[in-house]
Order: C-alpha cells, then sequence, then structure tokens
C-alpha cells in the first residue's frame, strides 16, 4: 500500500499485533493461571462478542458459569447454562461480570444477544455474599453507588495498566482502518492532532507517526508534554487547541469529555475527519460538527469491532487470574506460590 514504510509492519504488526492475534501471550507479558476454577460460581451478564471469548476462557478454567443475555446463541461448554435473569441465585454468586460499557445510569445492561430486558439493582447486591466482586470494563455513579452501598468490591478493568495496554492494539489497528477508510489521502504526510496521552493515546500517536503522518499530541500535564517530545512527535497543550486545529487532516479523540466543541471544530478545514475513540458518550459535539459538514465518528468500543476474539481473549486471561487471586486471597493463600 503506497505510503506506509514497511518498517512500520516489522515493529508494529510481526512483534505486537502477531502477538495477540490469537490471544498467545509471550510468557514474559502475561502471568498464567496456575489453578483451576472449579466450584467458583460466576454470573456473565451481557456484552458483546468479547465476551463469548471470556466465556471460553472461564469454562476451560472449570468455572460454573450462569448465563444471562445470550440465549439467540447457540454453543455448548461444559458447566455453562444459560439462565434468565429473574432466576439468578445471587446468593451462591463469587463475582458477575458485567459489559464492557457497565451499565447505563439507571442500572439497564445491554443484552445484544437477547431481547430480555435486565436492570441491576443494589437490592440485588445486597443479596450477594460479602465477598462478591463485580467486574466491569467501565463504570458509572450509578454502578458504583450500588456497590458501595451493598459493600461490595468494584473492578474497574480499564483502568487497569495492562487491560488497557494490550487493548490499545486492536484499537489501534481500528482507527487506522476507520481513517483509511472514511479519507481520500494517504495517512502518511497527513497532519495528524491526537488529543490525550493515555495508555491509548500514546499507542495511537506512535502508530500514526510510524506510518509516516505529522503527529502532533495535545495534553496538559508537564510530564506528558515531555513524553510526547521524547517521543520525536509534536506537543502542544490542549489550552490551545483551537489554534492548533486550523490545519489538521485528522483529529483523533482520546479524552472522555467534551473537548472537540463547537468552537474548536469551527477552526478545521471542511476536509477534517474526526475519530472520537474516548468512552461514550466521547469528547465532541457531533450536532456542530453535522452542521458544519465536517465527518465525525464515534468509536467507543474498536476492539470489538475490529477484533473481538483478541479483545476477548484478553480480557478473559485477565479475568482468570483476577479471580484465581480473589479465591485463592479468601483462602489464605499467595497465587504465585
Amino acid at each position: 500500500m503506497p505510503g506506509i514504510p514497511a518498517f512500520f509492519f516489522a515493529f508494529f504488526h510481526k512483534k505486537h499485533a502477531a502477538a495477540i492475534r490469537y490471544g498467545e501471550f509471550p510468557m514474559h507479558m502475561e502471568k498464567k493461571v496456575r489453578h483451576l476454577l472449579t466450584g467458583v460460581q460466576i454470573a456473565i451478564i451481557g456484552g458483546d462478542a468479547r465476551q463469548l471469548e471470556v466465556i471460553r476462557k472461564l469454562a476451560d478454567l472449570d468455572a460454573k458459569i450462569s448465563l444471562i443475555g445470550f440465549e439467540q446463541l447457540d454453543f455448548v461448554y461444559s458447566g455453562v447454562t444459560k439462565e434468565k435473569f429473574k432466576d439468578i441465585r445471587f446468593s451462591e454468586m463469587d463475582c458477575v461480570i458485567l459489559p464492557i460499557t457497565g451499565t447505563a445510569d439507571d442500572g439497564k445492561i445491554d443484552l445484544i444477544f437477547s431481547n430480555e430486558e435486565v436492570v441491576l439493582t443494589g437490592d440485588m447486591l445486597a443479596e450477594t455474599p460479602p465477598y462478591f466482586t463485580i467486574y466491569t470494563g467501565i463504570s458509572n455513579p450509578y454502578l458504583e453507588q450500588i456497590a458501595k452501598k451493598a459493600g461490595r468490591r468494584l473492578v474497574k478493568l480499564f483502568e487497569r495498566d495492562d487491560v488497557a495496554i494490550y487493548n490499545s492494539i486492536p484499537t489501534v489497528e481500528g482507527t487506522i482502518m476507520m481513517a483509511i477508510q472514511n479519507t481520500e489521502f494517504t495517512i502518511h504526510g497527513s497532519n495528524v492532532a491526537v488529543l490525550g496521552l493515555g495508555r491509548v493515546g500514546m499507542s495511537v500517536a506512535r502508530a500514526f507517526h510510524y506510518l509516516g503522518a505529522k503527529v502532533k499530541v495535545g495534553a496538559r500535564k508537564s510530564e506528558h508534554l515531555a513524553r510526547i517530545t521524547e517521543m520525536g512527535l509534536a506537543p502542544f497543550h490542549l489550552n490551545d487547541l483551537e489554534q492548533e486545529v486550523k490545519d489538521i487532516d485528522i483529529c483523533i479523540n482520546t479524552v472522555p469529555h467534551l473537548i472537540v466543541n463547537a468552537s474548536v471544530i469551527q477552526k478545521m478545514p471542511s476536509h477534517t475527519l474526526i475519530l472520537d475513540i474516548a468512552s461514550k458518550p466521547g469528547g465532541t459535539d457531533f450536532r456542530y460538527a453535522e452542521k458544519r459538514g465536517i465527518k465525525a465518528m464515534l468509536a467507543p468500543s474498536l476492539p470489538g469491532i475490529v477484533a473481538p476474539k483478541t479483545a476477548g481473549r484478553i480480557l478473559g486471561n485477565v479475568l482468570g487470574r483476577l479471580i484465581e487471586e480473589d479465591v485463592l486471597k479468601r483462602k489464605g493463600s499467595s497465587p504465585w506460590m
């Protein structure tokens, strides 16, 4: 493909993407689960195609799994049963695994493979054992409130460095795919602005740089601005965003609150593509972008779209370890003896 340096594929795809394409992490990258989860009862409620790999991984570890929101799918694993939400015995569960998106602000859980309506409440959590754990990708005030009120542990997977960094690989691939599909010019030579230098922002900025784009990165923390310079990219403070977007071809936002507002969009060239890969609802004024005729796309769950197997295996591996650690702590053992 024109405009893509050969060393990009040698560095990025061979070294990183290929290593996890099939979920086979090198030993130095991923600690292995050393104990089966026999007797551990897990409820998995809703989610997208990534959850299928989570189910497979935990079933292989001999956990007893109750599935809610998967009746439209046909698959058989030993120890896995499909159930209605109303039939779940929370008092017998060790943990629950929610979708990456957690719950809505009213407790409703998104069920892609079911027509059932499910709402998680504080009363349900109050029925669970004291050691019960809630696993979710991201959280919101509702979920945090009911977990706190019930005194149950809430684990936000996407706040973990391991999950976020592994997950940034399919996120980068998806972002590149969307940039190619929605522009009429090569990434090579394009002016690209990446907003935010978190774990995803860093990976995205590096990848577009390797593809030959002229990348500038906006951040607020002085250490982030220093890191951007060290990476060979152009740093700018997000307070100066309006001035920095006047010549950009692609704007990639990773900041999960409104930052690409009407004033910023007004300064952009009309051909600019905005890719917002932050958590919903993103950080872009999509209404004003449409009014100005600028293409703006919200894509908060790219790994689940472009590489659900890889993304699911990342989550399955981490969840297997976390549940194992939790069980062994209750038994007074160290999981890494």
